[in-house]
């Protein structure tokens, strides 16, 4: 899939009349997913077009404490555990409900 973002975004961003765009991916319902295929959204943006409300707000800096260094331990202990011949076969075991074999129950 990400082969083609260049090949079809460039085709939006001209036919829109956009400067730029987003890429997004909806995995899992909480997450507003309500196709449950895998397939990734290319949403066309202009300056300041403040499609989402998060942008009119102030970025803060991330601050790496306890918790963020936690978070990372964690996610690294669940990727040493998944088989490298899994992930790379493309073969992704999906059940009913799930967006891909990234969720995790």
């Amino acid at each position: 899939m990400c082969s083609k973002v260049p090949l079809i975004s460039s085709a939006i961003v001209k036919a829109t009349g956009s400067d730029s765009f987003n890429l997004l991916v909806n995995n899992g319902a909480a997450a507003g997913q309500v196709i449950f295929h895998t397939h990734i959204h290319i949403i066309p943006r202009k300056e300041q077009d403040c499609l989402w409300a998060s942008e009119s707000l102030r970025r803060q800096s991330l601050k790496l404490d306890q918790e963020a260094s936690r978070l990372a331990d964690l996610v690294r202990e669940q990727l040493s555990s998944v088989s490298p011949s899994s992930s790379s076969s493309g073969n992704s075991e999906v059940s009913e409900g799930e967006g891909s074999s990234l969720s995790r129950s």
